[in-house]
């Protein structure tokens, strides 16, 4: 397996929660041949925050051949980024590596030009501040990550661990994914599109509420699902249903069914033959037609050329169900 060796540069000031996240979600073995490589302007001491410091051993050489350069976020002083780190990182995308950030690392990101012309994200309470130093970029400080491609950005702390499980999935499909965010103890999929921060006016037993009613329509994808049906479950009316809805998860509800049946219908494509037409009707898309657009229009590819690229471990479709197609049974 050829690796995919990942540079973690740590700069002055680093948030040790944001760069253990990378190291514990690209080292446990399931994680399928990434190579973490820790990196500073120079190997040694590096100064942290919140009384925890690092010792690294690898200077910016560690990005020359780097697969996917991350940046952790970091406290700057004076908002002065390292020239030498700006000149790494501005290397490292020319080349076409995979560049991303967590947190306040959209900063340095943003320095290198890397984000110019592109949609990027930061801590909700840093996007203002993101956005008014460098207006090349366009700033949405309400979603917990931002995929544009070869450029990934994600929010503060824990909306890292959503960016590195999204570009798990990215790379190794659904299942690999999953496996990773269960010895994370994770939540195995929430969107870039859910917000951040959300001022809340509601009680929370009616968040519990949509929250089980979420986990409801999870178990019945194959079923005809509407707002109406949704918001009798969760026992308010269509409208309030809606709303709400929007501003917990930062999709409409039907938006948020749609991904749900596509990533059903990624599992049931790496792991078992079923055909298109069998997957469209068991995730509640009807004809291997409509799971074909919807493929295209979420997944930028189609169900067969996904299978074949994820499809490594197929089961008979009459051999016992996976634990997550267990749970979509459920109930």
């Amino acid at each position: 397996m050829t690796v995919h060796k990942i540079a973690v540069l740590v700069m002055d000031g680093a948030s040790p929660l944001d760069v253990g996240i990378t190291a514990q979600c690209f080292s446990p073995p399931e994680a399928f041949g990434y190579e973490v490589r820790p990196c500073a302007v120079r190997a040694g001491p590096v100064l942290g925050r919140n009384g925890l410091n690092f010792i690294v051993d690898r200077g910016l050489e560690a990005m020359e051949d780097a697969d996917t350069v991350i940046v952790p976020g970091f406290r700057f002083r004076n908002r002065s980024i390292d020239p030498r780190i700006v000149d790494a990182l501005r290397d490292a995308a020319f080349r076409g590596a995979r560049m991303v950030s967590i947190c306040e690392g959209a900063f340095a990101l943003a320095a290198a030009g890397v984000l110019d012309g592109l949609r990027a994200t930061t801590h909700w309470r840093m996007a203002p501040v993101l956005a008014r130093e460098y207006p090349k970029v366009t700033v949405d400080g309400g979603v917990l990550f931002v995929d544009e491609g070869q450029v990934l950005t994600s929010a503060g702390m824990a909306a890292g661990i959503d960016l590195c499980l999204h570009l798990i999935r990215r790379d190794h499909g659904v299942q690999v994914s999953n496996a990773i965010a269960r010895i994370l103890v994770a939540a195995p999929y929430r969107s870039g599109g859910q917000s951040q921060f959300v001022p809340r006016t509601l009680p929370e037993p009616l968040g519990e509420v949509f929250a089980a009613t979420r986990e409801w329509a999870l178990r019945h994808l194959d079923e005809p699902l509407s707002v109406p049906v949704l918001a009798r479950h969760a026992k308010v009316s269509a409208r309030t249903f809606g709303r709400r809805f929007v501003e917990d998860t930062g999709y409409t509800p039907m938006q948020w069914i749609l991904r749900a049946r596509v990533d059903l219908a990624r599992e049931l494509l790496e792991r078992t033959d079923l055909g298109v037409e069998q997957v469209a009707s068991r995730v509640g898309l009807g004809t291997g037609a409509n799971l074909r657009l919807h493929f295209q229009r979420i997944l930028g590819t189609s169900p067969s050329e996904y299978r074949r690229t994820f499809g490594g471990n197929l089961v008979p479709a009459g051999s016992p169900p996976s634990a997550t197609e267990e749970f979509h049974a459920a109930g």
